[in-house]
């Protein structure tokens, strides 16, 4: 799994590509956590763009749960934008979509 990082208009935006699997969760994990202290240290929203992720385990869903539970202590408000088909419907069969607002466009994830 690569990591990339943009900033937008008042978003800090978290770029991974390839699979977040056994392997590599926690190099996730820590990629969230370290773009959402940067997020808070320039007061914006954490936005997770899974617009070049293959494919999320278990895992990976963990790993989403923490990072939503520091982004709240850092009142970071998350969002995941532009999964694809798959992403999407494993975030919906999990109920994550009840749980981070999820966008088809990161410029609208507010």
């Amino acid at each position: 799994m690569e990591w990339s990082i943009e900033t937008v208009e008042g978003a800090t935006i978290g770029c991974p590509q390839g699979r977040v699997d056994e392997e590599s969760w926690e190099l996730f994990l820590a990629r969230m956590n370290e773009t959402i202290l940067a997020a808070a240290a320039a007061g914006h929203r954490f936005v997770l763009d899974l617009a070049r992720l293959d494919y999320m385990s278990s895992r990976g869903l963990r790993a989403l749960t923490i990072a939503k539970r520091e982004a709240d202590v850092h009142g970071v408000p998350m969002a995941l934008a532009r999964p694809n088909d798959r992403l999407r419907e494993i975030l919906a069969i999990s109920r994550y979509d009840k749980i981070f607002p999820v966008t088809a466009s990161r410029d609208v994830a507010d």
